[in-house]
């Protein structure tokens, strides 16, 4: 299609007959994928590229990537809000963004249910449980009892106040019935060699920040907080099936259209998204990364995500965490 064939299309687009015949051509022209964080910062830009890549070839138009950090990974999120509705701007959005923000942010300026078409989740990085080696615990269960038997001695940290690893911790409080004394610190390289030298007792992070220190003996793994247990780290039991069932934290990658995105356009994206999640290549470039193949049709996403908002907003509430 030349580009007077596609703007005549494009001004044409006012009646439903033009808008399905675009729907049916898309793409015709190069697709922004947005990552609200910085390039190189974090599994959410590796990844999104990686999917970008493999995109442009599916789809026959070039999927460029477009770093819009701040605040969290909400400015580039409400990018993509407040985006034409046509299939030409995408985000890669994350859990932190669009199921934790609503309840730590006092004014969120887009709705993550209302503002946003789900298309597919398709990564998830399972969050772990380690202690430091002084603690007398060897898994979940022992834990839980040396928590109840030393309500508020035992302590958590976390990378700061609101973030995944600080709610982790919240959590799994609330649903293991134990006490214990939050820890802040100014990001999660410090908690972590905290963690290694003692001075907390329990991490509850991304399974890629812990991997060394478990690997080389400095701290011990005692779950993983996936549902299933994860093809990075089989051995390792779920914290669910150490008796608190249910528990689940991970950080996942999605994709995400603008509200009112045409149906034509989202399944053609979700089937092409699935279809490279299905390759060994994709399979393998993901597992590096230190995360799993997570993914969910629109539909399943879309339930998932409203069921991860009301999870996080019970913490919150419960840890009497302040929206900033």
């Amino acid at each position: 299609m030349n580009k007077i064939a596609i703007a005549a299309l494009t001004v044409s687009c006012f009646t439903p007959i033009a808008c399905h015949a675009a729907d049916q051509n898309y793409p015709v022209r190069p697709i922004r994928l947005i990552v609200p964080f910085p390039p190189g910062s974090s599994s959410n830009d590796i990844l999104g590229r990686a999917l970008a890549q493999r995109l442009s070839k599916a789809l026959g138009e070039q999927v460029v990537v477009d770093n819009r950090s701040g605040a969290g990974g909400t400015v580039g999120s409400d990018i993509v809000a407040k985006s034409a509705p046509d299939g030409y701007t995408l985000l890669v959005g994350t859990a932190g963004a669009l199921a934790i923000a609503p309840s730590v942010y006092a004014k969120l300026p887009y709705d993550p249910v209302r503002d946003f078409t789900p298309i597919a989740r398709f990564a998830a990085t399972p969050y772990v449980m380690a202690l430091h080696n002084g603690v007398p615990a060897r898994n979940v269960k022992e834990f839980i009892a040396l928590a109840k038997a030393k309500p508020g001695k035992l302590n958590f940290g976390s990378s700061g106040v609101g973030g995944s690893p600080h709610l982790c911790g919240e959590l799994f409080k609330t649903m293991a019935g134990v006490e214990m004394t939050h820890v802040p610190y100014k990001g999660g390289a410090a908690a972590t060699i905290d963690l290694a030298g003692g001075q907390i007792d329990m991490l509850c992070t991304g399974l890629t920040a812990l991997t060394a220190p478990i690997e080389s003996g400095k701290v011990r793994a005692i779950g993983i907080a996936s549902l299933q247990r994860s093809a990075l780290m089989p051995e390792l039991p779920t914290i669910a099936e150490q008796g608190v069932p249910g528990f689940e934290v991970s950080s996942w990658s999605a994709v995400l259209a603008p509200a009112r995105t045409p149906p034509p356009i989202v399944a053609r994206l979700y089937a092409e998204i699935a279809k490279i999640m299905n390759t060994e290549d994709m399979k393998s470039f993901i597992f590096t990364q230190g995360s799993d193949v997570a993914l969910m049709a629109p539909q399943e996403f879309a339930a998932y995500l409203k069921t991860d908002i009301a999870k996080w907003a019970k913490v919150v509430k419960a840890a009497k965490i302040q929206p900033e």
